[in-house]
């Protein structure tokens, strides 16, 4: 039986996470409700109380007490910018600070405070720490808005938390290698050659696989964001730099997942100092940068997985992908169209489709972390 720091904040949704509690407790979970005071506008906390079965005359600190998981559901918008910059100025978010387990967070509110930028922020900075946000879903809220910000359905809470828990699955102890980010290539001593890769898909896979229980490296390429918490981070800036430390790290990983957008090309002869501008045309010659994912690809060794991934365009671009799969003999390829507006790079979104011998499946539009569940649900089949 685990211990379960169940949060319930101010908003509709509490009523929720009446039955989030419930299935908790029906799992043989020992669960400790932490009602915020605005939630109690919905739902009063003797309901809470009597859905744990907790006895009368709990001790007044047991929020502070040795937890295996908290569980924050719903989360406002306002909880989360609390927990995004560690205020405690009730008895879920003193927990919080408190609590060295793992987290679930159930962000629930209105889709214009979910879109918001401050919003968004704050959510990267809690999954940048390693906590687990799920959702939110999409449909209608209950001022009557369509769009991004419902509470996701309390099975499907309980199922993560569950996983949470376990702390089990086929990533259990795997050594997983991932790439992220963009390689620049030196032009001269400050200028270069890139892309608009952020690393946001990479480090949503990093976190994701760490999450699952696997011993996670990161080989992060001019990252925009922070690498997860409790993954090794190894700079690889440049083609040459990740192309050294994928290929030497594959060797002993048992997930090789090339998420990285490493520069096709770069040029031939780079100047060691900074060329000055002037009113002279600037030729530039560049050459091909060496094939990593080919490269790991085709020295095999059995039991390893390999994925990679293919930023293209449309229908060509996913045959292509496929195409790519086998030559590079790949275990699965992830495609997305970039030619699709607010998916892929530098984005928080994305679209994917994955395709493995065992067929193709889309993931349609979501947060880059759920994209990276989805990708290591087909990993972990694969993975048998």
């Amino acid at each position: 039986m685990a211990r379960v720091l169940l949060g319930v904040t101010g908003g509709i949704a509490a009523y929720k996470a009446c039955e989030v509690c419930r299935l908790l407790v029906k799992g043989g979970h020992d669960v400790v409700p932490l009602v915020t005071p605005g939630a109690e506008r919905f739902v009063t906390a003797e309901t809470f109380r009597a859905l744990a079965r907790r006895p009368p005359g709990d001790d007044v600190y047991l929020h502070l007490t040795r937890a295996d998981l908290l569980v924050v559901a719903p989360c406002t918008a306002n909880t989360l910018a609390k927990l995004a910059h560690g205020l405690a100025d009730n008895v879920l978010t003193e927990a919080a600070l408190a609590h060295r387990g793992p987290t679930l967070v159930a962000p629930a509110m209105n889709p214009r405070m979910w879109s918001h930028p401050a919003t968004r922020a704050n959510a990267e900075v809690l999954r940048a720490r390693g906590v687990v946000l799920v959702g939110p879903d999409e449909g209608e809220t209950a001022e009557g808005e369509l769009g991004v910000g419902r509470m996701v359905e309390p099975d499907e809470i309980v199922r993560v938390a569950e996983g949470l828990l376990a702390g089990s699955g086929p990533l259990r102890d795997k050594r997983v290698l991932v790439s992220a980010g963009g390689t620049r290539e030196p032009l001269d001593a400050v200028r270069y050659v890139g892309n608009r890769s952020s690393g946001r898909m990479g480090v949503a896979l990093a976190a994701e696989a760490r999450r699952r229980g696997a011993h996670v490296t990161l080989l992060g390429a001019n990252l925009a964001v922070p690498a997860p918490v409790g993954v090794e981070l190894v700079q690889t800036p440049t083609a040459a730099d990740l192309e050294r430390e994928a290929v030497a790290r594959a060797a002993v990983a048992d997930v090789v997942i090339m998420a990285a957008a490493v520069a096709d090309y770069r040029p031939a002869e780079a100047l060691a100092s900074k060329r000055p501008k002037d009113r002279a045309a600037w030729t530039v010659e560049l050459e091909p940068t060496t094939d990593v994912l080919a490269t790991i690809g085709a020295e095999t060794r059995p039991g390893r997985l390999l994925v990679g991934f293919a930023a293209d365009e449309g229908g060509r671009g996913l045959e292509r992908a496929r195409e790519k799969r086998e030559r590079k003999h790949a275990d699965l390829f992830v495609y997305n169209d970039v030619a699709q507006p607010g998916i892929g790079f530098d984005a928080t979104d994305n679209e994917v489709t994955l395709v493995s011998a065992r067929g193709e499946r889309v993931v349609e539009r979501a947060p880059k972390d759920v994209i990276a569940a989805a990708i290591l649900d087909e990993v972990e089949a694969l993975l048998g």
